[in-house]
C-alpha cells in the first residue's frame, strides 16, 4: 500500500473531491482526517471509510480554526505527512456570465475564497511539516488555469492563481523536504458540481447540457473525460514516496484537452 502508516487532512472532504481523495488514500493504508464547514458532510464520508478515518468541523477560510485543527491532529497522531485542500464553492452567480456583465463582487470572489483558503491551510501546514523535515502538500485547480475559456468570471484567474502559489511554496519548501503537487482535473461528470457548471454555460451558450458536455468531451484525445477515481488514484500516488521526485509541478489529468 502506497500510503501505508501516513496520517493526512483532507480539507473539504465531504465534498465529491475530497470524498473520493479521502476514500483512495484510506485504501492505500493512509489514516484521513476530513475537515469541513458542514460536519454532518465530512462524517459520512468518515462513516463510509471505517475506523481509519475522522471527521472535524472545520472552516478552511478560519485561521485559528484551521491552526487548532492542525495541532490537535498532530497531538493526536504525532505527525501529518498530507494537506490536501480540495475546497469549492458554488458556481452558480461565478461563471456562465460574460466579464463585461459581472459585478465587481462576483468577480473578485472566488480570487478571494480560493487562495485565501489555500494559502492558509498551506502555510499552517508547511509551519508544521518543517519541524518534521517531510511532508506533502496537495492542490486541485481546472484547466480555465491555464485556457482561455469564456464565462468563467474570476474562476480562471482564481486556478491561475493557486497553481502559482503551488509553485511558489515548492520552490520555498523543498529544501526542507516538504513536495508541493498540484492536481488539474477536467471535468469528472460522476461530480455533482460539473453538472450544475455544465448547466450554467449551456444556458449561456443556448444549447442543452449534454451538448455542451459534448464540446468538452470532443476536445479530448480520449474523447470521454476523467472519472473521480482516476484522479483519486493519481493523488494517492503523487502523495506517496513512490512520487519523491515531483514537486512544483500540476499533474495534467485532462486526457489530451490541454496539452503539455
Amino acid at each position: 500500500m502506497q500510503l501505508k502508516d501516513k496520517n493526512a487532512i483532507i480539507y473539504g472532504g465531504g465534498g465529491a473531491v475530497g470524498g473520493a481523495v479521502a476514500k483512495a488514500f484510506a485504501r492505500e493504508g493512509a489514516k484521513v482526517f476530513l475537515a469541513g464547514r458542514t460536519l454532518a458532510r465530512v462524517q459520512a464520508v468518515a462513516d463510509e471509510i471505517g475506523g481509519s478515518a475522522q471527521a472535524a468541523e472545520v472552516d478552511a477560510l478560519d485561521e485559528a480554526a484551521i491552526e487548532r485543527h492542525f495541532a490537535s491532529t498532530v497531538e493526536m497522531v504525532g505527525r501529518l505527512d498530507i494537506s490536501f485542500n480540495a475546497v469549492g464553492i458554488r458556481n452558480t452567480k461565478l461563471q456562465g456570465t460574460a466579464l463585461t456583465d459581472l459585478d465587481v463582487e462576483q468577480f473578485s470572489s472566488p480570487i478571494a475564497t480560493y487562495t485565501r483558503s489555500y494559502f492558509l491551510t498551506s502555510r499552517i501546514a508547511a509551519r508544521h511539516m518543517i519541524k518534521q523535515k517531510s511532508g506533502v502538500i496537495m492542490t486541485v485547480t481546472s484547466s480555465p488555469s491555464r485556457a482561455g475559456i469564456p464565462m468563467m468570471g474570476g474562476v480562471g484567474p482564481a486556478m491561475s492563481a493557486i497553481e502559482g502559489l503551488t509553485r511558489g511554496l515548492s520552490a520555498e519548501l523543498a529544501p526542507h523536504g516538504i513536495r508541493v503537487v498540484g492536481l488539474r482535473p477536467l471535468g469528472m461528470p460522476d461530480s455533482g458540481t460539473i453538472e450544475e457548471v455544465y448547466g450554467l454555460h449551456a444556458n449561456a451558450w443556448g444549447i442543452t447540457r449534454e451538448q455542451f458536455a459534448g464540446i468538452i468531451t470532443g476536445r479530448t484525445h480520449a474523447k470521454r473525460l476523467p472519472s473521480l477515481l482516476e484522479m483519486a488514484n493519481v493523488a494517492a500516488f503523487a502523495a506517496s514516496d513512490n512520487a519523491s521526485a515531483m514537486t512544483g509541478t500540476i499533474v495534467n489529468l485532462s486526457l489530451g484537452n490541454l496539452d503539455d
